[in-house]
């Protein structure tokens, strides 16, 4: 840089800061414009000191506090941006890990990353993207991406999601957990759409349209595969398709099902057999035979203890008993019940007693009507209480039965994630391609949500993955321009919180440089 005076037309003289690269002078700063000798001399002084300041070429100053001020403001002038971006930074390396990266479209990658650490709408998470990542992505970018997602990359994205499960389980799946769950729609249905459609919520959104949610999960909650269907669809008729659709895309046998009592139909378990599959499902042990509730009911009801018995040649009925499952099936029914003693305390149902919401306002109660609680029905299914069942074709030992199914929380919870910290519904889409699109996004981000969960469980770090994406949301991350015009970035971790998570950091870094 240097100082350089150029005579104007008017007859005065600028002072300006210059700087020549690659043969070429581009004025840096306008000092000032003076005609006056004496001015026009203080100007190149107070340019001179300019270049001091910001050149890094510090003038010696024998006071230290003046120096480093210098130095300060040298650093200061030459940031040319400030970045939030140490979220991207961990998700996108665990994004990569996965193997996602071998899709090679920056959209999935950017609308992953932003689904996860901050569920928004496309038109926000354009914002969002720009605001803290400095990433450019267009809006009809995104739209049109979404429109050739689901028959392009579907496959891929679930490929990779199994192959990735099987390496982190040593190469066997061994039990793969399923259930469903339904999303609702702000939009409105087209009267011929076949997607969206009424049918029972499991959010109580019985207003809404939606669609169901089949949701193949392995143990510990990884996610393999997914499929959607109609909102009318009754959730018992999902599992075979879903299951027979994995096996034929992955060639994977050797795993058992398991599911609730809500897919335990005779036509399931059939399919189940006639396919080869192992199975463990819940059981509805009130609709068995006469023979099997007497044996069930005379069963030792002993914390903790397991019986079973033969259904038929295939099939075992385990069942177990536990006091504290007893203490909480009577506490529901007693809740329960008081709840009808205190509505119909008169021992009447009267038109206030009718609910008013749908075609029951047409309703016409000319007379009341009597109601009673019936005590015997009361009795009858306190004998239940603390009793549980469970159907299965495997050889394995009762408790190991018991402990499998009980992994199905993992389903749960990653529903209660999927829409809860994923936000994948309500939904606003209403193209059946861009809901497919929006359902393959969420499973992506759930994938790596999963993938950085069990990494900070790998570091010891004492932490969930929501806390670590709020502290790594306060970190700031400076890109300096040096004077070579090469840029260098600086990640700023300033509180405890921020130290405890760099760590996680410097293991994506040495991924990198391997």
């Amino acid at each position: 840089m240097f100082v350089r005076k150029k005579k104007n037309r008017s007859g005065t003289v600028s002072v300006v800061v210059a700087d020549k690269s690659s043969g070429r002078f581009k004025e840096l700063k306008t000092i000032g414009v003076s005609s006056d000798p004496d001015e026009i001399a203080r100007l190149e002084v107070k340019a001179r000191q300019w270049i001091d300041v910001y050149s890094g070429q510090l003038t010696l100053d024998f006071d230290d506090s003046t120096q480093a001020l210098r130095e300060a403001r040298n650093t200061i002038a030459r940031i040319e941006r400030t970045l939030q971006n140490t979220p991207q930074v961990i998700l996108g390396h665990i994004y990569d890990r996965i193997g996602f990266g071998a899709i090679g479209d920056s959209i999935l990658r950017h609308l992953v990353i932003a689904r996860v650490c901050q569920p928004r709408s496309k038109v926000a998470t354009v914002e969002y993207l720009k605001s803290y990542f400095d990433e450019d992505v267009r809006l009809h970018n995104i739209y049109r991406y979404m429109d050739r997602l689901y028959s392009t990359q579907r496959e891929k994205v679930q490929r990779i999601s199994v192959e990735h499960t099987l390496r982190i389980l040593g190469g066997r799946i061994g039990v793969v957990f399923y259930d469903v769950t339904t999303l609702y729609f702000e939009s409105a249905p087209d009267p011929d759409d076949e997607l969206r459609r009424a049918g029972f919520s499991k959010d109580g959104k019985t207003a809404e349209s939606q669609i169901v949610l089949g949701l193949l999960v392995s143990e510990d909650g990884y996610p393999m595969s997914y499929s959607i269907f109609n909102g009318s669809q009754y959730e018992g008729r999902t599992m075979i398709p879903v299951i027979d659709d994995f096996v034929r895309r992955f060639n994977l046998t050797d795993f058992i099902v398991v599911a609730d009592s809500g897919l335990m139909s005779t036509r399931n378990v059939e399919l189940l057999e006639s396919a080869g599959y192992r199975y463990i499902l819940g059981a509805r042990i009130r609709n068995e035979s006469r023979r099997i509730k007497d044996w069930i009911l005379a069963s030792d009801r002993t914390d903790g203890n397991i019986v079973e018995c033969r259904r038929n040649d295939t099939q075992r009925l385990i069942v177990s008993y536990s006091d504290a499952r007893a203490r909480k099936n009577a506490w529901n029914r007693s809740r329960g019940v008081e709840r009808l003693r205190r509505a119909y305390a008169k021992g009447t149902l009267t038109k206030d007693n009718v609910n008013k919401r749908g075609y029951n306002k047409f309703l016409d109660i000319s007379k009341d009507i009597t109601v009673s609680i019936n005590e015997e029905k009361i009795a009858e299914d306190s004998l239940w209480d603390g009793l549980k069942g469970y159907i299965t074709n495997t050889d394995l030992p009762g408790e190991e039965v018991i402990s499998q199914y009980h992994g199905l929380w993992v389903v749960e919870r990653a529903f209660r994630i999927g829409k809860g910290t994923l936000e994948m519904r309500p939904m606003f889409h209403f193209t059946e391609k861009r809901i497919e699109a929006h359902i393959c996004i969420c499973f992506v981000a759930y994938k790596v949500y999963k993938e950085l969960e069990r990494v900070i469980r790998e570091l010891g770090l004492r932490m969930s993955v929501d806390k670590v994406l709020e502290i790594a949301k306060t970190i700031t991350t400076l890109r300096i321009r040096l004077p070579n015009g090469s840029a260098y970035t600086e990640t700023l971790f300033t509180t405890p919180q921020q130290e405890a998570i760099r760590p996680l950091l410097e293991v994506f870094a040495q991924d990198t440089n391997e």
